[in-house]
């Protein structure tokens, strides 16, 4: 007997006949709230601070904020997308463990009925599990003590308004995950306030390679603190967060910003060199990354040629290592820098020229060529404020 159109949709056993409703693509007025003051916090990434009247699409984003802070029920929708604090301080209000079961009016909570669930007849039991690695969680700082915490992050986030201070970039998980450094992580400032690391063998699967790690002490802004693996902390940044740099003062910026782009106009300033010196005297021979580190306005083959009849070579012939050209580069901008940078490297010893004269050398550091290297690409792009050396495992680490 043949079916009919009827007879096939009533045995359609698997529902593969029933149609799907479309999901919606249509956003609430909540998600568009949300996604036009997500648009003020992309500005303030961009530019370190609020739009102004400077052109029509920043005084609309300027109009927008202005209303937001107006409005108190969109200020507390919008505070936890606040990343910058642009809101200002929001009283948001807390329910208590207690409001939450009393405003259970579909019964959810209640253990009355059922709770087979809850039944393991299959698993073991807790109590004989082996004992698992402890699970980092946040737990919530008394406000007396988170106190202190959130002046320093309201100081933070004053900086980051004024441009004192910047968000980067963050990668190179060893060297930029450092004690008293600040970061965003999910849009939440966060404080690593100590982290005690030690080196540890990795498994098969790494290769057998050590590496650091070991518990630290997080303090979020939202008045909670953490005790996260150093690397499981690292790992996180690197995919959701932002390093936070040290303040800078007026003249570091300026420094800065004037390093971060070439135009045509500007104006070729010289030469930065690495030398290394031939010298035959035991004190200076026998230091293995002995190099000096200047900067020239003229032919370096030309200002090296006499080297040996001068004191800032030592009296010796050097060796030409590197040059790298500048545009832009304020000497003394550059010589206070490089000094205060690698400070704690700078060559301490006497020399004495024909008339017996003692000179003292400053532009000489025992500091490894690749470290050099790297330190001249920071200074030429700007970074260089935002980092430091440190001379015990002889690598540049953010500060």
């Amino acid at each position: 007997m043949a079916k009919t159109l009827d007879d096939i949709f009533n045995d359609d056993e698997f529902g593969l006949l029933k149609p799907h409703e479309k999901a919606s693509n249509t956003k609430t007025d909540e998600d568009r709230l949300i996604d036009s003051f997500e648009e003020i916090n992309s500005f303030f990434e961009r530019n370190s601070r609020e739009p102004e009247k400077d052109s029509m699409s920043e005084y609309n984003l300027m109009a927008k904020l202005k209303g937001f802070r107006a409005d108190e029920e969109k200020k507390k929708l919008l505070k936890p997308f606040d990343r910058f604090n642009l809101l200002g301080h929001v009283e948001i209000e807390k329910k208590t463990f207690s409001d939450i079961l009393n405003d259970d009016e579909e019964g959810l909570l209640n253990t009355n009925g059922d709770i087979s669930i809850f039944e393991f007849k299959h698993t073991p039991r807790p109590d004989k599990r082996a004992e698992t690695d402890f699970i980092a969680q946040r737990q919530p700082i008394p406000e007396k003590d988170f106190i202190k915490y959130d002046l320093m992050f309201q100081q933070v986030h004053r900086d980051l308004k004024n441009g004192k201070r910047r968000t980067k970039k963050f990668d190179k998980l060893e060297n930029n995950l450092q004690p008293d450094n600040f970061y965003l992580l999910d849009g939440l400032l966060l404080y690593l306030e100590s982290a005690e690391v030690q080196q540890e063998l990795r498994g098969v699967n790494t290769g057998g390679r050590v590496q650091l790690d070991g518990r630290t002490v997080t303090i979020f802004e939202n008045g909670t603190k953490s005790n996260l693996l150093f690397r499981s902390l690292g790992k996180a940044l690197q995919k959701d967060g932002r390093l936070i740099t040290k303040p800078t003062d007026s003249y570091l910026t300026e420094f800065s910003e004037n390093s971060n782009f070439l135009a045509e106009e500007d104006i070729q300033s010289g030469w930065v060199y690495i030398l290394k010196s031939k010298s035959t005297n035991y004190q200076i021979a026998q230091l293995k990354d002995l190099y000096k580190i200047g900067f020239s306005i003229s032919n370096i083959g030309e200002r090296i040629k006499n080297a040996s009849k001068e004191a800032t070579y030592l009296f010796s012939d050097v060796e030409l290592i590197a040059t790298y050209r500048c545009y832009n580069l304020n000497t003394h901008g550059f010589e206070n820098l490089i000094h205060r940078f690698f400070g704690a490297t700078c060559l301490d010893i006497d020399i004495y020229d024909t008339e017996n004269r003692r000179i003292t050398p400053r532009e000489w550091f025992i500091v490894p060529l690749e470290v050099i290297n790297e330190a001249i690409e920071l200074l030429i792009s700007g970074e260089i404020v935002n980092y430091r050396y440190d001379t015990n495992d002889q690598k540049i680490i953010f500060k």
